[in-house]
Formats: structure tokens, C-alpha cells, sequence
């Protein structure tokens, strides 16, 4: 069977891709359904899922991803060996409009093709949370960073194409399914079996309307989707500001608060947008105590990517129950540097901890990073996820901030 195209049949190369991609698309269409189906109840507070779920979800999300990705791939080598290829005429290329939607039709597909999965990976490259593509690349894109909103208005896309790749593939079939049964001719036999018969195919000239009417209908599309609310509502700056300010000797003008997390062996990370430090602090060159610190945390301002509903829920943080943590420690100078060994309390779990940090003074501004690694298990945050390969026990809690001296150095 030869592989290249001719003016009544497809070749093998061509054929093989087709398939390929139906079959590709026909997987990952009802393992994201079912995933999201699931996902929604993981990332609900109010329902308690077990672990085999959460495993489950997981692995489905990944191989959604996964074929993708692939057809991904599958679709631009597809596209790249049609532009080398003669094109086979249309068999209704005589009734014109019929002939023009057949054409729509085909660059909607393509188009959803190259784009629904495009869009689903930057999505997926630009928030953090579970499911890892199972592609050797990683899971980042260049040019793309790890940010909420970027993550959310992708997903929004992906949502949006997804429908017109649904429709688009819909229509396609239907029209096979008419070519075969009504119209009865080789159109469905030749991308089967090659053999499209000895009749040449009427003269058809789609010219540019067919592909600039698919890009009106996709931009369409993604306009309703913004009135449908697909893309969100841009970050959420509701939980900032619920913690009273706080007395302190040095203020704090700039800083971070972030954890990571393990899950599903990759990295998870987020931040807290709401805390407050409370500091005593008189640099010493000599090993001793050198201050104090207390700082509260506003547990419902955590952004966690994809995950950040699940972790408010009652397995994890409880933040309806324990809307607040702290970190209460003396401030010590070392041989080596600075250290503030102390308790930390979430969920009313007070558990010893310690902060080392690095300190740079430049008069009254004093700029700090330092970074500790606490156990979830022993605050009781997600006891139910008992193997660390699905969620990881460390948790590492990274600070960097800084503070100027208030007044005089009181």
C-alpha cells in the first residue's frame, strides 16, 4: 500500500495518523470527564474522600494529560506530512455549500487538535498541583510561569475548545456517516482501506472563506466563554487583611511566606497572602539570646495550585475550625549565624520547631531568608493520606522578609 497521497486516496501515512488521532481522542475524552467528575469531590471541603480515590483520580488526570500531549504531537506531524502531500478532492466538491462546510469543518478539527491539548499544557505548566504528565520533558514550558491566573484563564480556554473540538468531531463523523450511507460514495472507503475507486473528483476551489468562517466560529466561542464565567474572576484577595496589625519593633515592609509540598512526587508549592510578624530584635556579634518573634498566620489566605480547596478541608488544615497558626520563638545568635527555635502550632498542635535564617543589616533594615521542614503528620494534616508516595510528610516552610526598625530602635 503506498504511503503517499493521491488526487482519489490517502496514502498509509496519512491513514495511520487519522486513526491514530481518533483513537487518542476517544481515550482522553472520557478519562477527563471522569477525572474532573472526581476531582471536583477531592477539592471539596465538605467531602471526605478516601485514598484509593485520591490514587485513582490522580492516575486518570495523568493519562488524560498524557494523550494530550500525544495527540498534541500526533496532530503537527499530521499537519506538517498533509502540507507535503496532495490533498484528495472532495467528492461533493460539486455542491458547493455542502463542499464549504465539509472544509469548516476540517479546519475547526485541525485547528482543536493543535490547540485543545496546547492550551491544556500550558494550564497544567502554570498552576501546581497532582496529576504529573508522564512525558520525559517535565513539567514546566518555557515562557511559562507558575501563575493562578495565567492557569486559570487556560483552563477556561481548554474547556471552551474542548466543546468545539467535541462539535467539530461530532460533525465529522456525521458527515462519513452521510458520504457512506446517503450519498454512498468512496469518501469514508478511501481513509479505511485507500481505495477511493477510478473516479476523479470534481473540481473544487474552497479558497480562504471556509478557514477565516472556523476562525470567527472559535473566536465566537472563547467570547462566550468569558460571558459564561469560564475564565474566573482573577485572584482572589478576599482572605488578605483579616489579621489585626500587630505591636512590633521592627515592621515588616516586604515578605513571603511559602510551603511545599510533595505530592504524587511532584513539587507543590504556595503561599500565605495574609500573616503577621511581631518582632524584638537587638543584633548581637556573640553567641545569645537576641530577640523574639511571634508570627500569626491566616490559614484561608493559602494558595496551594490546583489543590488549595482541598487543603482548607477537614483533613488538612481545617480552616472553618483552625482559621489561624503560630510560630512563637526566641530569636538566638550562633557561631554560625541565627537561628529561632520555638513551637509551632496549627490545627491547636503545638510541635517544637526551628528556623535557621540568614540576616543582612544595612542601619535600621534588616533583610531575612531562612527555611525549616516540619512533619504534616504530626499536626494531624491529611492522617488519612498514610504513604508519603501520594502525599509527602515533609513540608518545607520557606520565610523571607524585611523589616525596618521602628522609631528610634526601640
Amino acid at each position: 500500500m503506498p504511503a503517499a497521497n493521491t488526487l482519489n486516496s490517502y496514502g498509509a501515512v496519512a491513514r495511520t495518523l487519522h486513526w491514530l488521532t481518533a483513537i487518542l481522542i476517544f481515550a482522553a475524552f472520557p478519562l477527563g470527564l471522569i477525572a474532573n467528575d472526581l476531582s471536583h469531590q477531592i477539592l471539596d471541603p465538605a467531602i471526605t474522600v478516601s485514598q484509593d480515590t485520591i490514587l485513582r483520580t490522580v492516575f486518570l488526570f495523568s493519562m488524560h494529560k498524557t494523550l494530550g500531549v500525544t495527540v498534541f504531537f500526533v496532530a503537527l506531524f499530521r499537519i506538517a506530512w498533509a502540507l507535503t502531500q496532495t490533498r484528495p478532492g472532495l467528492l461533493n466538491g460539486d455542491r458547493r455549500l455542502e463542499a464549504g462546510m465539509a472544509e469548516l469543518v476540517h479546519w475547526l478539527l485541525y485547528g482543536s487538535l493543535v490547540l485543545v491539548p496546547l492550551s491544556g499544557w500550558i494550564h497544567h505548566a502554570a498552576t501546581s498541583g497532582y496529576a504529573p504528565i508522564w512525558w520525559p520533558f517535565g513539567q514546566s514550558l518555557p515562557f511559562v510561569p507558575k501563575d493562578p491566573r495565567l492557569a486559570e484563564v487556560m483552563g477556561g480556554v481548554h474547556e471552551v475548545l474542548t466543546k468545539a473540538l467535541l462539535v467539530s468531531v461530532l460533525l465529522h463523523i456525521a458527515g462519513a456517516v452521510k458520504h457512506h450511507l446517503i450519498d454512498k460514495d468512496a469518501t469514508l472507503r478511501r481513509m479505511v482501506t485507500g481505495n477511493g475507486g477510478d473516479v476523479a473528483p470534481p473540481a473544487h476551489h474552497a479558497g480562504p472563506l471556509p478557514a477565516l468562517a472556523a476562525i470567527a466560529l472559535a473566536a465566537l466561542a472563547l467570547v462566550g466563554g468569558g460571558f459564561a464565567g469560564v475564565y474566573g474572576h482573577g485572584p482572589d484577595t478576599a482572605a488578605g487583611g483579616t489579621l489585626e496589625t500587630v505591636t512590633s519593633d521592627w515592621t515588616v515592609t516586604d515578605g513571603t511566606l511559602g510551603i511545599t509540598v510533595q505530592q504524587m512526587g511532584s513539587e507543590v508549592t504556595g503561599s500565605f497572602a495574609d500573616w503577621t510578624a511581631a518582632i524584638t530584635f537587638d543584633p548581637r556579634e556573640t553567641p545569645g539570646s537576641a530577640g523574639f518573634v511571634e508570627v500569626t498566620v491566616a490559614i484561608p489566605s493559602l494558595t496551594l495550585g490546583t489543590v488549595t480547596g482541598q487543603a482548607m478541608g477537614a483533613d488538612y488544615f481545617d480552616a472553618e475550625t483552625y482559621p489561624t497558626a503560630t510560630f512563637i520563638a526566641e530569636i538566638l545568635r550562633t557561631e554560625d549565624g541565627y537561628t529561632a527555635p520555638g513551637t509551632l502550632t496549627i490545627r491547636d498542635t503545638p510541635v517544637a520547631a526551628e528556623l535557621p535564617f540568614t540576616l543582612e543589616l544595612e542601619g535600621d533594615t534588616a533583610r531575612m531568608e531562612g527555611q525549616m521542614q516540619v512533619n504534616r503528620m504530626d499536626f494531624g494534616i491529611g492522617a488519612g493520606v498514610g504513604e508519603e508516595k501520594t502525599l509527602g510528610f515533609g513540608v518545607v516552610i520557606d520565610v523571607a522578609l524585611t523589616a525596618t526598625r521602628a522609631g528610634d530602635g526601640g
